[in-house]
């Protein structure tokens, strides 16, 4: 495919928007197939996985901040009149519309005659669509406070992260259902079943929105390697302090939930999120342009989650490879099933790109 000219792209962030995306279809595809045989964590290569893993939603949810901050505040009107505040309500709405229809209940959409409290459950569950439209509905209140208040939008966004972030472990003790309605009770924490509560989840969209937001004021920027430095600095900073939570943690309590319930665990995954951004910028100085492709999959990511989902889970209305082959097959065959994964839905959005191009021409 074509390749994309670096003056007129910040490249790495398109090559951390197809990272992303890619890490989610393989890490759900691993995980819906690997059998428990296979998932041992005294082996450092399952280790590495799991690991990574765990890493890959702070790293699509920070690109998802970042992304839509850049595009936010690189149009130089007031929020007002900026169209890019009504295409991020179009976005958080049907983010949150296929959020709950990927879980909808049942397949004949208004009977709900045998619907089970157990699928009711898993149907208010808050998973990462709703999420990240939660996540930019909460950037554009917070870009709107900063301009109405003059205020720097480093400064609004990172109170906002840090608020996330702080009231996760707070909030996680607390049983929501008993105080709001159960389909509330899942944005608030993850004992009624959620995957990705607003606590502490948001905050990574939110600390992309501070990323996007210099890249936006800062066009040229990301062509230093001084912004690099920056990025793993700040990423050093944050692992650094978890460690050292950590470790006061270890002398207040005699114990350690880090790799479990511990916010110190946030601050490290955010810390690593932001040295992976310095790693990705720094090769992206070394090279002009990238193929297409890796634009495409940056581009069509919500295309890629939903169809892909429903392959591996099912819905309402088609059965998933998780029916027939839950965690049931060894370890190459499940590295195979990984990899057509991947290569189906790089196809997909190939041949939905060739398709448009055509229409247009047709047009035209």
């Amino acid at each position: 495919m074509t390749q994309s000219p670096k003056k007129n792209r910040i490249i790495f962030i398109d090559l951390m928007r197809a990272f992303a995306v890619l890490q989610m279809v393989q890490g759900h595809t691993v995980d819906v197939l690997l059998s428990n045989n296979y998932r041992n964590m005294d082996s450092p290569i399952f280790n590495f996985w799991f690991f990574m893993r765990g890493m890959t939603a702070p790293i699509f949810l920070f690109t998802a901040g970042t992304v839509f901050t850049y595009l936010l505040r690189l149009v130089n009107e007031p929020f007002e009149t900026n169209p890019r505040v009504k295409k991020g309500i179009k976005r958080f709405l049907l983010l949150v519309f296929l959020g709950y229809l990927l879980r909808y209940p049942t397949p004949t959409l208004i009977n709900f005659s045998n619907v089970t409290p157990e699928e009711w459950k898993t149907f208010y569950a808050v998973d990462v669509l709703h999420l990240i439209g939660f996540g930019i509905l909460f950037l554009m209140i917070s870009a709107y406070i900063a301009e109405k208040f003059k205020l720097s939008d480093y400064q609004v966004f990172s109170i906002t992260a840090l608020i996330f972030f702080g009231l996760y472990q707070p909030f996680s003790v607390i049983n929501w259902t008993k105080i709001v309605p159960e389909f509330l009770a899942g944005y608030f924490y993850n004992g009624s079943g959620s995957n990705f509560p607003l606590f502490p989840w948001a905050g990574y969209v939110i600390a992309g929105g501070v990323l996007g937001s210099y890249l936006a004021k800062h066009p040229n920027v990301f062509k230093s390697i001084k912004f690099s430095y920056w990025l793993a600095g700040a990423g050093i900073f944050f692992i650094l302090l978890s460690v050292a939570g950590n470790e006061i943690d270890l002398i207040l309590y005699g114990k350690s939930n880090f790799w479990t319930t511990s916010p110190n665990l946030i601050l490290f995954r955010l810390g690593i999120v932001l040295m992976l951004n310095s790693a990705v910028s720094i090769i992206a100085l070394k090279i002009q342009s990238i193929p297409r492709i890796f634009i495409l999959l940056g581009r069509n990511t919500l295309l890629i989650y939903v169809v892909h989902l429903t392959i591996l889970y099912g819905s309402a209305w088609n059965p998933g490879l998780i029916t027939i082959l839950d965690r049931s097959l060894s370890v190459f065959p499940t590295i195979s099933m990984a990899l057509a994964m991947i290569t189906a839905m790089t196809l997909m959005v190939i041949i939905i790109h060739k398709f448009k191009l055509r229409f247009k021409q047709v047009e035209a």
